[in-house]
């Protein structure tokens, strides 16, 4: 089974369409021209995929909420911010909180007087959110983008 098989398996039209468009965009040239961020989305896809196809399970809301982590940070090119929001959104998990999330340091809820907020400082005060910081998260993202909109 080749990865686009198994990205549209496990994934959906969605997963397929995205390597596609990588894929695509790679044939005319074009991918060394666009942003550092979109290759490692790329490579990260790409090494998602493969992880998937050698372990049908690693992506099941199994064990705890770090067992779950763990695993995703176990992947090759995964970060923090990507475990906890793949976390937060594909694992429905509750807790998951991506900390160094712009939208969310940026957040007029959370600013301090001197604008944004560090990581740290918003992990710290997030832990008063547990077990429900994955929906602190939406309304932090609410929040910024609402005031985005104000300030347009």
């Amino acid at each position: 089974m080749t990865v686009i098989q198994g990205l549209y398996r496990d994934f959906g039209i969605a997963g397929f369409l995205m390597e596609q468009r990588i894929s695509y965009n790679a044939k005319l040239g074009r991918l060394p021209e666009v942003s550092d961020r979109l290759k490692f989305g790329a490579e990260l896809v790409k090494s998602l995929a493969e992880a998937v196809l050698k372990d049908k399970k690693l992506l099941e809301p199994v064990g705890s909420y770090e067992d779950a982590v763990a695993r995703l940070l176990s992947l090759p090119g995964w970060g923090p911010w990507t475990a906890q929001y793949w976390a937060l959104r594909a694992l429905r998990d509750s807790d998951a909180f991506p900390e160094s999330d712009v939208g969310l340091l940026r957040s007029p809820a959370v600013a301090n007087g001197n604008g944004r907020i560090s990581p740290k400082a918003l992990l710290a005060r997030a832990e008063n959110w547990r077990p429900w910081r994955a929906y602190a998260a939406q309304h932090l993202w609410t929040a910024d983008g609402d005031a985005r909109r104000l300030h347009a």
